[in-house]
C-alpha cells in the first residue's frame, strides 16, 4: 500500500510548556519527518497561501476566527496524484479542539473514498480533541483509523510511542 504523510505545521513562535518559544521546525513537521523514516511514505506539506501571523497569540486568535467562520483558506499547492495513495497519515496541531482551517481545505479538495486515513496531532494539553469526529464527518467514505496525539514538548521523549503507533497502523517494521 502506497502511503502519503500530509501535514500542516507551524514554525516560529509556538507555545511550549506554557511559554512562547521559537521553533525552527514545527512540532507536527518533526513527527512527520519521524513517520517518514519509519514508514517510507511520501511527504506533502499543507501550506496556506497566506500564513498565519508569526506572533503566537495573534495566530491563535486568527485560527479561532477561521474555525468559527468555517473558513477554507487557499493552499499554495495541491497533489495531482492523490489517487495513487492508499494510506494517508494526516498530521496537524490541535487548534481549538480540531484541525487548523488549512487542513480542512486540504481534505475538501480530494475524494478519500476507499482510502485509509491515520491521523496524528500535536498539542500542548488538548490531545485529539474532536478531530476524529470531524474527520469522519468530512471524509465519510474513508476508513479513519485510530489517531495518535503527542504533546509537542514531549516528541523527542515519545519516539517509541510514535514508532509503536506507526508500526501498529502500517504493519511496517521500525526504521528509526
Amino acid at each position: 500500500m502506497k502511503g502519503l504523510i500530509a501535514y500542516y505545521s507551524r514554525r516560529g513562535q509556538n507555545l511550549v510548556n506554557g511559554t512562547v518559544q521559537s521553533l525552527k521546525m514545527g512540532n507536527t513537521e518533526l513527527v512527520a519527518v519521524i513517520l517518514q523514516k519509519i514508514t517510507g511514505a511520501d511527504c506533502f506539506r499543507i501550506e496556506p497561501v497566506k500564513d498565519y501571523p508569526r506572533d503566537c497569540y495573534r495566530c491563535m486568535d486568527l485560527a479561532r476566527q477561521d474555525l468559527q467562520k468555517n473558513m477554507r483558506p487557499a493552499l499554495k499547492k495541491s497533489l495531482d496524484n492523490m489517487e495513487t495513495y492508499d494510506v494517508i497519515y494526516l498530521g496537524f496541531p490541535n487548534y481549538w479542539g480540531t484541525m487548523p482551517a488549512p487542513v480542512f481545505s486540504f481534505l475538501e479538495q480530494y475524494d478519500f473514498g476507499g482510502k485509509v486515513i491515520r491521523p496524528f496531532c500535536t498539542h500542548e494539553s488538548s490531545g485529539l480533541g474532536h478531530n476524529m469526529e470531524d474527520l469522519k464527518r468530512i471524509c465519510p467514505t474513508a476508513e479513519i483509523e485510530e489517531g495518535f496525539s503527542v504533546r509537542g514538548s514531549e516528541i523527542r521523549s515519545e519516539l517509541a510511542a510514535i514508532e509503536e503507533w506507526a508500526c501498529k497502523t502500517s504493519g511496517a517494521e521500525a526504521r528509526v
